[in-house]
């Protein structure tokens, strides 16, 4: 299997798993395939079985002690301060519901 062949399974996994690139890492370094991911996406029969995202984030913090937090990719340009708005709101990862 090529490299791109490679990106294009974990691009998959992504977008279907509902991931960050932290998540990616933190599976990588799980030793985690995209296909056992994919695999392990809940069905609606499944209501007990978390979210990829959750699964993946509790077994690197057992293993770990702690979460990997994804970067801050849109950082603001030196000299130039960021609009503020006061009504809009941030919700992490955590607070979502799935």
């Amino acid at each position: 299997m090529g490299k791109s062949m490679k990106n294009a399974t974990w691009a998959e996994a992504k977008k279907r798993c509902r991931l960050n690139q932290a998540d990616i890492q933190m599976a990588k370094e799980l030793g985690m395939k995209p296909k056992s991911l994919i695999k392990n996406i809940p069905s609606p029969k499944q209501q007990w079985k978390a979210p990829v995202k959750v699964w993946i984030r509790e077994l690197y913090a057992e293993k770990f002690g702690e979460i990997l937090r994804p970067e801050n990719s849109g950082a603001a340009k030196p000299g130039k301060q960021p609009e503020k708005h006061k009504n809009h709101h941030y919700i992490s990862d955590e607070e979502l519901p799935f």
